[in-house]
C-alpha cells in the first residue's frame, strides 16, 4: 500500500518533466480528463489550457437521465465546450468533435459559435466532425462556419449534408480530405475539390445516391492534380459515369496510394474504370483493391497494354473466386518490375485457392522475387 510520501514523491517526479512532454501526455487524453488534471495540484491548474490538441464528446444526455445518472453526469455538453474554449490560454492546432444524437435536442448553431470563436486567431489546422450516424435517413447540414477556415490543412467530415456557401474562396492550405458517409451534390463536390489547390489526399464516400447527379471520371480527376492518396468507397456506379470511360484520363503523377474500398469495382464497367485509373498513375507504389464478382478484363485488357507501374511494390486484392479477377492479377504481376508482395483476400475453399496460387505463380512476371498470399 502506497504511503502518502510515496505519492507526494511520484507527484514532484511527474512535475519534474518538461513542459513539452507534460504537454504531449495530456493531448494523449480526452479533453474532459485532460482538464480534470486541474485539481491535482496549483502548479497543475492551468496546464491544460496550453494543449493544442482538443476532443469532445457530445452525447445526449437527457435519455440517459433516468437510466444511469453517474453515466450522464461524466458526458460533456456543448456548455462543457464553451467553458474549455474561454478558459483555454494557447493556440488550438487540432478540434475534434463528435456528436452522438446530440443535435436532436440542440440547434447546429451552436457548433457555429465554436468555429466562429477559433476563426479569431487561424490556429486551427485540423478539424474532425462527426455527426449522427446511427439513426438512418437523418442528415444534418454542415455549419457554413466551417467554409471560412482558410487555413485548414486536414478536415474530416462524417455523416453531413455538405453545400457551401455561395461565397466560397477555398482551402488553399488544405491537404487532406475525408469525407465519409457523405451527402453532397456533384456540383458542391467539384467546386469543393477545385478549391483545394493543396490537396494531396482525399477519401471519399458518399452515401446518399438518389440525390448525386452524374459526374464523369474526367471531372474527378482534373480536380486532383497534386494528389498522392486516394480513397474511394461504396458503389462509385451510383454517381460516376463509367459506360463511356476514355482511355487517356489526366495524368495523376503523384498518385502514391489507391484504395478501391467496399467492392466500388462493379457492373458492366468496372474493369474498363480500373484498368484506365491504374494507366494515368505511373508512379502508383501501393494498391488496395476490393473487386465486385463477374469483371470482364479479358475484353479490355488489350486497350491497356501499354500499362506499365515502374514503382508499384505492395498489391492488395479482395475479390469473390471469379476467373476473371484472376486475369487482372496476372496483368498487373506482368507490368510491375519492383512488386514485392501481392496479398489476395478471397472466398474460395482450400483447393481453389491452392489452384489459383498455382496459377498466378506459372504467370509471367516482371517482379522475379515477388511473393504472393492469400487468406480467407
Amino acid at each position: 500500500m502506497k504511503t502518502r510520501s510515496m505519492y507526494k514523491a511520484e507527484r514532484t517526479s511527474l512535475n519534474r518533466l518538461p513542459d513539452p512532454v507534460l504537454e504531449t501526455i495530456l493531448c494523449l487524453l480526452p479533453t474532459k480528463e485532460a482538464v480534470r488534471t486541474s485539481i491535482l495540484s496549483r502548479e497543475w491548474r492551468y496546464k491544460w489550457t496550453n494543449i493544442p490538441k482538443l476532443r469532445f464528446e457530445l452525447r445526449d444526455t437527457t435519455s440517459e437521465l433516468t437510466s444511469d445518472i453517474a453515466t450522464a453526469m461524466k458526458d460533456m455538453d456543448m456548455y462543457d465546450v464553451y467553458r474549455v474554449l474561454l478558459l483555454h490560454r494557447g493556440p488550438i492546432h487540432e478540434l475534434t468533435l463528435y456528436f452522438d444524437h446530440y443535435w436532436e435536442h440542440y440547434e447546429a448553431f451552436e457548433c457555429d459559435q465554436i468555429i466562429l470563436h477559433l476563426l479569431r486567431n487561424h490556429t486551427l489546422k485540423k478539424l474532425t466532425l462527426f455527426g449522427l450516424y446511427e439513426t438512418e435517413d437523418i442528415w444534418y447540414k454542415l455549419p457554413e462556419s466551417v467554409f471560412a477556415l482558410h487555413h485548414l490543412t486536414d478536415l474530416h467530415l462524417c455523416t453531413f449534408d455538405i453545400d457551401h456557401p455561395s461565397i466560397f474562396n477555398g482551402f488553399g492550405s488544405l491537404q487532406k480530405l475525408v469525407l465519409s458517409y457523405v451527402k453532397i451534390s456533384t456540383k458542391t463536390l467539384l467546386h469543393l475539390l477545385s478549391n483545394c489547390p493543396s490537396l494531396k489526399t482525399l477519401d471519399l464516400h458518399i452515401d446518399d445516391y438518389e440525390h448525386v447527379d452524374n459526374c464523369t471520371i474526367n471531372e474527378l480527376l482534373k480536380c486532383l492534380p497534386l494528389i498522392e492518396h486516394l480513397t474511394i468507397s461504396g458503389d462509385v456506379s451510383q454517381w460516376l459515369v463509367l459506360d463511356s470511360v476514355p482511355q487517356e484520363l489526366p495524368t495523376l503523377i503523384h498518385l502514391k496510394y489507391l484504395c478501391l474500398n467496399q467492392y466500388c469495382i462493379s457492373g458492366d464497367y468496372g474493369s474498363a474504370f480500373l484498368l484506365a485509373l491504374i494507366k494515368c498513375s505511373p508512379n502508383l507504389e501501393h494498391a488496395h483493391l476490393e473487386m465486385e464478382y463477374l469483371l470482364e478484363f479479358s475484353a479490355v485488357k488489350d486497350k491497356y497494354l501499354d500499362v506499365w507501374l515502374a514503382h508499384l511494390n505492395t498489391l492488395d486484392l479482395c475479390f469473390c473466386s471469379s476467373l476473371l479477377e484472376i486475369e487482372f492479377v496476372k496483368f498487373m504481376l506482368a507490368r510491375s518490375p519492383k512488386l514485392k508482395k501481392v496479398s489476395i483476400l478471397t472466398v474460395v475453399d482450400r483447393k481453389q485457392d491452392a489452384k489459383m496460387v498455382k496459377t498466378l505463380l506459372r504467370a509471367p512476371r516482371a517482379s522475379p522475387g515477388v511473393k504472393i498470399c492469400t487468406w480467407k
